[in-house]
């Protein structure tokens, strides 16, 4: 029986870690003997404490992945498996991946298991839907602002009017139509914020300081029940956007997640964390430029989760899962996030929902990143 598998030279350490996809080597009983940079960032444990795990340590019970590095040390040769779920209530649930797995030398039990994780390609499909959606509804809003709301001030005068005159009773009536109209008017507002395409001045923010300004303002109203955890990255660069809108973007979204832990939850919890990917590429559509999307902001609640029906067309409009929502808010912030060149998407599971954002850094006028 020949020993472990040496670990990758200096050269070799830092082709792995150039990878943009997670790959471990394992030697036999799957101990793990290296991982790359990416392996660290999807398991989200350091490579020396990846290196006293095995594989089964990092798997659901019982993973096909287990039965696959076996019949690789049978066959000697590569094997593929698609669309094989390891997510784990520590990694995040539903964690689809297409794995490939070689073995190493032909006398050692090593291999070498690549991960390519599914729904960063489905992801970005969805996100284009997304954003063409949001898009969708431009002509809409303005046409009910123009349409809509002038015969809407005209009704609620009118009702107005007749209160002045009217009984107890009717009085009630006419309030109740002063006030939906009141609603449909807010509703319209909200939908000419689709139809306004003028250029926004953008340029380098703190986007730590953005998640400060927004915790603060949650704290003292909405959210003011819930605990707030931070995992920021300190060397974060500035991202590049507009500041006023994406306060905007995360106060939706942390308002979202305190309406769906609720106003009795006892052990709420809003977590709001800061990564620099630097594998994150998105490619436009007829287009051969990839646009890195380095900056990532997730916002993750412990709510009761998103219905999985709703979930791949949660950003559209007039989706929504509250009983007085209109279902505008998440549409709009897939808007303003892909009016930034970014994505954002929507990880859920059993009291964790995570809504993530990725966004471009800032660039000097030289092409380097700035400082923050």
């Amino acid at each position: 029986m020949s020993g472990p598998a040496p670990s990758p030279t200096f050269g070799e350490g830092l082709i792995l870690n150039a990878l943009p996809l997670p790959v471990v080597v394992i030697g036999e009983g799957d101990v793990i003997l290296h991982a790359n940079s990416a392996a660290e960032a999807f398991f989200e444990v350091s490579l020396p404490v990846l290196r006293r795990q095995t594989l089964a340590d990092l798997l659901p019970f019982g993973s096909p992945v287990l039965t696959l590095t076996e019949e690789v040390r049978r066959s000697r040769a590569s094997v593929s498996e698609y669309r094989i779920d390891i997510g784990t209530p520590r990694t995040g649930q539903d964690r689809i991946v297409d794995i490939f797995a070689v073995p190493l030398g032909d006398e050692d039990h090593s291999l070498v298991l690549m991960l390519q994780e599914r729904t960063i390609a489905e992801k970005m499909d969805r996100q284009l839907t997304h954003r063409g959606a949001a898009r969708s509804i431009t002509a809409l809003g303005a046409m009910l602002a123009h349409e809509i709301k002038n015969p809407l001030s005209g009704i609620r005068g009118a009702a107005q009017l007749l209160e002045g005159a009217a009984s107890d009773e009717d009085r009630l009536l006419t309030r109740l139509i002063c006030d939906e109209t009141d609603r449909i008017v807010k509703i319209v507002e909200r939908m000419e914020l689709f139809g306004d395409e003028r250029p926004v001045e953008r340029g380098p923010v703190n986007i730590h300081g953005v998640l400060d300004h927004v915790k603060r303002l949650a704290q003292s109203g909405f959210a003011r029940h819930i605990r707030f955890v931070e995992a920021y990255d300190p060397s974060l660069p500035p991202l590049y956007g507009n500041r006023d809108q994406l306060v905007q973007v995360f106060l939706n979204l942390i308002k979202n997640a305190a309406e769906a832990i609720g106003d009795d939850a006892l052990d709420g919890e809003i977590v709001l964390s800061t990564a620099f990917r630097p594998g994150m590429r998105l490619s436009l559509r007829g287009s051969t430029a990839r646009v890195s999307l380095p900056l990532e902001i997730c916002v993750r609640d412990n709510g009761p989760g998103v219905p999985s029906d709703i979930l791949p067309n949660l950003f559209d409009p007039f989706v929504t899962t509250k009983a007085s929502g209109s279902g505008l808010g998440l549409a709009l912030v897939a808007k303003i996030i892909g009016d930034h060149g970014g994505v954002i998407e929507c990880d859920t599971g059993v009291h964790r929902t995570t809504f993530r954002a990725l966004m471009p850094m800032y660039l000097a006028r030289d092409g380097r990143g700035s400082e923050a």
